[in-house]
């Protein structure tokens, strides 16, 4: 079975800790290039300033298309997902343009996994036809795919990649 990344999606100090400055669940705090991460009921460093720092709160991974705008496709907040290996990490900003994929056929295969990177040349799934056919999808950018989106009423999967400058 396959590991999943933990999402952090930004939320406001008051969520994150209570009035004695201890953290009321898992969160990241960031200060310029200061990161610390902390689990419920520890205290919150004093070199941290909670007017200048960013606060991301633990969620559930499958709530990440909650924090993406899906008309104009960017990011609604700041996101950190931490990818399985526990030390690699996707920073996804407030304005991030991310590109939606759609993978809809009779049989689908995923071949690109959440962190991994895909160049336009590169297929990221694999669609078969009732007929048989296969056909490959290309991302039309380079990219990383930071979520795939899979619903279960109408069996399609949606790639949501964030393409390189």
């Amino acid at each position: 079975m396959e590991k999943i990344p933990m999402l952090f999606a930004e939320i406001s100090y008051e969520e994150c800790f209570d009035d004695d400055k201890k953290a009321k669940r898992e969160c990241i705090v960031v200060q310029g290039n200061i990161e610390v991460k902390l689990k419920a009921g520890e205290q919150l460093p004093d070199f941290i300033s909670p007017g200048k720092a960013k606060f991301l709160g633990k969620e559930v991974y499958d709530r990440f298309h909650l924090y993406v705008d899906r008309n104009e496709m960017r990011m609604e907040r700041d996101v950190i997902m931490v990818l399985p290996d526990r030390r690699t990490q996707i920073k996804l900003h407030k304005g991030d343009k991310l590109l939606i994929l759609p993978v809809e056929g009779y049989v689908k295969t995923l071949i690109a996994g959440v962190g991994n990177r895909v160049r336009k040349s590169d297929s990221f799934a694999a669609v078969t036809t009732k007929k048989g056919e296969v056909h490959y999808l290309k991302p039309p950018k380079d990219g990383t795919v930071v979520y795939i989106d899979e619903f279960s009423s109408r069996p399609h999967y949606l790639y949501y990649l964030l393409p390189e400058e």
